[in-house]
């Protein structure tokens, strides 16, 4: 089971900015794998976690409020010249209600808010619109109050994420320029459909692609899961790899964990992984009797989207040449808009359950047994995507590098 929690600000100075949405078809699932690739190549060590869906709702906002050559990147970019104009926010409305179910089987907040600097005379039409489409109230903050607001904007946050997020903005990010602050909060938590016994849960090595070893705390058990291996045909992702679909109770939501031979690095496989694959790893996986050996991890990561955008097309919403002429009362207004910063912080936790706080361990070390039936051995990097098996919708997509590292001859080990 697991616990998650992102948002996604985007802070508008005097000058310009972006619109999107997030849809989960292959019109804007390419997108976000090419932002993964993006982070990916920012860092080949590093943990990843990022929510397609949370940076999508946020420049849906702006996208609303856009015009000109600014709107045109934001919808290249995002494969959304498919579709009509304005067809993309429907789309994502409808998404976005899917994901509201039964608290019960899972709990999936999503929060959108607007701070509007006080004096300045913003559209009531796409006032109108940002609440129809993303339920996204408006509050006026004077930004010249910068640690005031930044307080009240992180408190926001905090609350929406189940305090899971802190610090997503500071004073330093708002200045007597900023005209509008958009925030976006993704919380999920699942539990697991077939849970991991606790009593399970042993240290174990963990093989780390530079070719070190750390302990840490993983989980284990036999059930029924979505499983399948694959091949590229090639050498490049180092032949067959394992792809394990765990649903959450309810089954309209999985983890989904793809894993390449111990010996082959990640970074090997990355490279072939796109939109179309995935879904071919969706419909051809098959249910059957898996052993699951998966470590205990929690990622959090704050990513600077700017530059990640901006190589992906989405360049004049960050520049003078932005036009958000329809976020403003006055044209003229609306000219002089532009997107200063934007930042996603995401929370991702996995336990056997998924409450926050686990049960404690023994410090047993677990060995490899028979092999009886297909066995997911998550001792070393891999990837992965929390996603809605009914819309194909990406919530949160990512890898692990670095698990969490414990020190078995901590006197404080048993509590952990």
């Amino acid at each position: 089971m697991l616990a998650v929690g992102l948002f996604v600000p985007l802070l508008l100075l005097r000058v310009g900015c972006c619109r999107a949405t997030e849809v989960p078809d292959d019109a804007s699932a390419e997108f976000w794998v090419r932002l993964y690739h993006q982070l990916q190549m920012a860092g080949t060590d590093d943990n990843i976690i990022f929510s397609p869906l949370s940076v999508a709702l946020a420049l849906g906002m702006v996208e609303l409020g856009a015009r000109g050559s600014s709107l045109q990147q934001i919808r290249q970019a995002m494969g959304y010249t498919q579709y009509r104009e304005d067809e993309e926010f429907a789309v994502l409305k409808n998404l976005t209600q899917a994901l509201i179910v039964d608290e019960a089987q899972y709990v999936v907040h999503l929060a959108n808010s607007l701070f509007l600097q006080t004096g300045v005379h913003f559209n009531p039409e796409f006032l109108k619109l940002i609440k129809h489409y993303f339920h996204a109230e408006a509050e006026t903050v004077d930004f010249n109050e910068s640690a005031a607001v930044a307080q009240h904007i992180n408190a926001w946050v905090q609350n929406h994420t189940a305090n899971k997020i802190h610090d997503l903005v500071s004073a330093e990010d708002f200045s007597s320029l900023t005209r509008i602050t958009l925030i976006n909060a993704v919380y999920f938590r699942g539990s697991w459909k077939n849970q991991f016994r606790p009593e399970n849960t042993r240290t174990f090595s963990f093989s780390k692609d530079d070719g070190s070893e750390v302990q840490t705390l993983m989980m284990y058990q036999q059930g029924d899961f979505y499983y399948g291996e694959f091949s590229d045909g090639s050498s490049e992702a180092g032949g067959v790899y394992q792809v394990l679909e765990m649903p959450y109770e309810g089954e309209d939501m999985s983890m989904m964990i793809v894993l390449p031979r111990q010996e082959v690095p990640l970074a090997s496989l990355e490279p072939i992984i796109k939109a179309s694959l995935i879904e071919d790893w969706a419909s051809n996986v098959k249910k059957q009797k898996v052993e699951v050996y998966l470590p205990r991890f929690k990622v959090e990561q704050k990513i600077d989207l700017r530059d990640a955008l901006q190589q992906l097309g989405i360049k004049n919403i960050f520049t003078k040449e932005a036009d958000l002429s329809a976020m403003t009362a006055e044209t003229e207004e609306g000219r002089d808009l532009f997107i200063g910063k934007a930042v996603q912080k995401s929370y991702l936790e996995v336990t056997e359950e998924g409450a926050e706080g686990a049960a404690g361990s023994g410090m047993i070390a677990l060995t490899r047994t028979m092999v009886l039936y297909p066995q997911v051995m998550a001792d070393h990097p891999f990837f992965f995507i929390i996603r809605n098996r009914k819309t194909g919708s990406i919530l949160f997509m990512g890898r692990v590098m670095n698990p969490e590292v414990v020190d078995p001859f901590d006197p404080d080990f048993d509590s952990v």
